[in-house]
């Protein structure tokens, strides 16, 4: 099967096209780096020629609302032409959970906007949601930050490998398209000021984090709902504990 990887050279796409090649299907890289871009549509149509199926897993250089929306809309727009024209069977894209319940956040505005074109567009699809990364935690910590004290609410978060994302979203690729959404998390769950609280003393960082109720993420507070899966989603979770994959990225990190 020959696959196209949008955002090939990312965090995540990176490790679709290493999992992907590993089965013996030939993955290819997209992204601007490789002179495929797809809010100008440079590259596009050749790229994506010949592909079965095509994931997007790029992300927008920018999050403020306004160059944030344009990149997802942009960006899916052109894709999905260019997919048509050429007979894609499946579009594969990377979401995040609770998007649609924190639109308070502009970047959360436009991940939904991202998936409502890949809805209506008539390409079989499958949306992968996911929660947030492992790989940024401590830029999570670092964003809420001021002098040594680090604001963080309350609201469930719960967190997932960046490895296991990139299996998932291989498995899905690999899958008949769901034309539909598919929750994924890790097996941690707790407040993000617990959770972030345990990592800066399990890492010997001297910040104290401060409970704040009003505190947002990416510009929504968030509750015990908004950014995990809930009740009905059935979600897929992932056993990569945080505790272990932090002691592996930095020995004796975490105990």
């Amino acid at each position: 099967m020959r696959i196209l990887v949008i955002g090939g050279s990312g965090l995540i796409g990176s490790q679709v096209i290493a999992n992907l090649r590993a089965l013996g299907h030939e993955a290819v890289s997209a992204s601007p780096r490789s002179g495929v871009d797809t809010v100008t549509g440079v590259g596009l149509a050749g790229a994506v020629a010949g592909a079965d199926t095509v994931v997007d897993v790029s992300n927008s250089p920018s999050f403020d609302d306004e160059p944030v929306m344009h990149f997802f809309t942009t960006s899916t727009g052109n894709l999905l032409a260019a997919e048509r024209a050429a007979g894609v069977r499946h579009h594969v894209a990377l979401s995040i959970v609770g998007a649609d319940r924190a639109q308070a956040s502009g970047y959360m505005r436009a991940k939904v906007a991202q998936e409502k074109l890949i809805e209506e567009s008539g390409t079989p699809y499958s949306i992968v949601r996911a929660t947030q990364f492992f790989e940024f935690v401590d830029a999570i910590a670092d964003s809420a930050t001021d002098g040594e004290t680090v604001r963080l609410p309350h609201g469930a978060f719960q967190p997932i490998a960046a490895r296991d994302v990139a299996t998932a979203v291989t498995q899905v690729a690999l899958g008949e398209p769901v034309n539909g959404i598919v929750n994924i998390a890790g097996p941690d769950r707790a407040g993000m000021d617990d959770f972030i609280r345990d990592r800066l003393t399990a890492s010997g960082d001297s910040r104290r984090v401060v409970t704040d109720p009003t505190a947002s993420y990416f510009g929504a507070v968030i509750d015990e709902r908004s950014i995990v899966p809930v009740e009905g989603e059935d979600a897929t979770i992932y056993s990569t504990r945080f505790a272990d994959w932090a002691a592996a990225k930095v020995p004796g990190a975490v105990r």
